[in-house]
């Protein structure tokens, strides 16, 4: 999600939540989280069958962003024909396709993208799934309610977890309704304040979802943003086929950019369930 002109109108609001998880205490939690997460990962690559499932999407200049604008371009900079090889030029938005949000983000001084930890990058991967919600009320949330019913069906979410929100709405890529509604408004499920601020005692290090943002889509404060981020944690949006994985007990591997000084980019995910 990137909109700098949107996001401009928020600021001020959002300053003391902003400090909500920042400091000593926070970076301990964080580095706890990290640890752990690798250790809760190796049992499930233990008992996994080995079926790998692809949750990133194809990106190309028609993949829907947040401002609307394409989020890549390719020109051909060398022709085969002419060089006996190929290659491109590729531009792109970092908040594009299946992509990573970090703490610089929606920080000043937060961590960029080349500083993550990679034990953050392989992580037990819980999913919480919403569909229901998500066809009654296109701005549905997950919150803090549906995190702890998930904890009473499945089990404790392993610290160092990447949590992802199912809502169903992957399989509207290529249609309007992925991002708007029928009179153009930002419409789409995303994480509630509550839930992530729960996720965030329990040492989640990440959340995804199979939407355009962290936040629904008619969030005036990107509450989510503003206070899961800055805490150090890290956040993906656009990830898909989580419907073709168990709630629980498949590992992501999160293939991050590492551009310096980044605030996001491209991100490959793959699950092994």
């Amino acid at each position: 999600m990137c909109n700098a002109c949107i996001m401009e109108g928020v600021k001020r609001e959002m300053l003391s939540r902003r400090q909500l998880f920042t400091g000593a205490g926070a970076a301990a939690v964080t580095a706890t989280a990290v640890a752990s997460g690798i250790m809760a990962a190796r049992p499930a690559l233990a008992q996994a069958q080995g079926r790998v499932v692809d949750l990133t999407h194809v990106f190309d200049p028609d993949f829907p962003t947040f401002d609307g604008v394409p989020g890549i371009e390719m020109e051909l900079a060398v022709n085969f024909e002419e060089s006996g090889y190929q290659l491109y030029k590729v531009s792109y938005y970092e908040h594009s396709g299946t992509h990573m949000d970090v703490p610089l983000h929606f920080s000043e001084n937060g961590d960029s993208v080349e500083k993550l930890d990679p034990g953050q990058l392989i992580a037990p991967l819980c999913i919480v799934d919403i569909t229901a919600k998500a066809a009654e009320d296109p701005n549905a949330t997950l919150d803090a309610e549906d995190i702890e019913a998930w904890i009473s069906e499945h089990g404790d979410i392993p610290a160092g977890a990447c949590v992802a929100m199912h809502s169903g709405w992957a399989a509207k890529v290529g249609d309007m309704s992925f991002r708007n509604d029928a009179d153009g408004n930002f419409t789409f499920p995303g994480f509630a304040k509550s839930a992530t601020d729960l996720l965030a005692e329990i040492g989640a290090a990440s959340i995804a979802v199979d939407t355009l943002s962290l936040d629904p889509g008619n969030s005036a404060d990107f509450a989510v943003h503003y206070s899961w981020l800055p805490s150090g944690r890290f956040g993906i949006e656009c990830v898909k086929n989580l419907d073709q994985l168990p709630a629980k007990g498949a590992t992501v591997f999160i293939g991050s950019p590492t551009h310096r000084g980044g605030t996001g980019g491209l991100a490959r995910l793959l699950a092994v369930a």
